[in-house]
């Protein structure tokens, strides 16, 4: 039998998604206010309204359960990772600038102060700071500092890639690159949004969570980069679709990994029920977000 939806049921489905969107609108205004913060980090165009609110909607929809103060810190660390990328793929021309780059956010992360002609180490002090105030934060800081370690080290090993390509080196196999999916930035704003909204027990088999948002992580690697591959290609950013013969080869791997993903995440869900369904409301509504448009303004 079909089930009959009601104007009640359409009135409260429509209240929800309202609610939601209200908690992202509360998101994209601070997120604004950050850009305005930061003219020397935020560049217009690429970080422009829509950015903001794009982030701030994935976030929302991601964690709807949680307040605007909880996801306050969660929304600034995507910026952060925005940030960060655009610094290693557009304002970055040599090696030694890179690792000086990389080097000043591990530092950053591991609580010391940012240097005071580092813009993007200021705003991930600011990130520090607040995580480090959650009572959370005495037992996962680590946990934290090694996913900025990783993203860091993700993204100065892709520069080296198209680095490497440009003087006539091959390019990694597809296998290759998805080991190297922290430089999506998904696990590190992961852990710091548990840190920051997980409770007394946050610490409780953070090793599966981790492992759980690195598997969800590989597999937006492919949906951004399916739904991105006119633009990569024009600006000669690193694309799985460079890597194969076939678009169909990076769909199919795409197919298994959201698989062994959602194998992962049911396998998490009877223990850790919010964060299973916080990873797989990120990888349903990323999914769909890509069918249309992209995070990135016009540069």
């Amino acid at each position: 039998m079909t089930a009959v939806v009601t104007a009640t049921d359409e009135l409260a489905e429509a209240a929800e998604h309202g609610r939601v969107c209200a908690l992202a609108a509360q998101g994209q205004r601070d997120l604004q206010r950050c850009l305005a913060a930061h003219p020397d980090l935020f560049a217009d165009g690429p970080f422009d309204g829509a950015l903001a609110s794009s982030i701030a909607l994935a976030i929302a929809f991601s964690a709807p359960w949680c307040d605007p103060a909880e996801l306050r810190l969660t929304n600034r660390a995507v910026l952060w990772g925005f940030a960060l990328d655009w610094q290693v793929d557009h304002q970055t021309s040599a090696a030694a600038d890179l690792d000086l780059l990389v080097r000043r956010q591990v530092a950053v992360a591991d609580g010391e102060p940012a240097d005071v002609d580092d813009p993007l180490g200021r705003f991930l002090a600011g990130l520090h700071g607040e995580l480090a105030a959650v009572p959370a934060f005495a037992t996962l800081g680590g946990a934290w500092r090694e996913a900025v370690r990783r993203t860091c080290a993700a993204m100065r090993r892709e520069w080296h890639w198209r680095a490497a390509a440009r003087d006539g080196a091959p390019l990694p196999g597809l296998a290759e690159y998805l080991a190297n999916a922290d430089n999506l930035a998904c696990t590190v704003v992961n852990v710091a949004h548990w840190i920051r909204v997980g409770g007394a027990d946050a610490h409780d088999r953070f090793d599966r969570l981790v492992a759980a948002s690195d598997a969800v992580q590989r597999a937006l690697r492919l949906v951004n980069d399916l739904a991105t591959w006119e633009r990569d290609r024009r600006s000669g950013d690193l694309n799985a679709l460079r890597l194969v013969d076939d678009r169909s080869v990076v769909e199919r791997e795409l197919t298994g990994l959201v698989a062994r993903a959602t194998d992962l995440l049911d396998e998490l869900r009877p223990d850790r029920p919010r964060e299973a369904a916080y990873l797989t409301r990120q990888l349903g509504y990323t999914s769909g977000f890509y069918r249309s448009t992209d995070f990135w303004g016009v540069a």
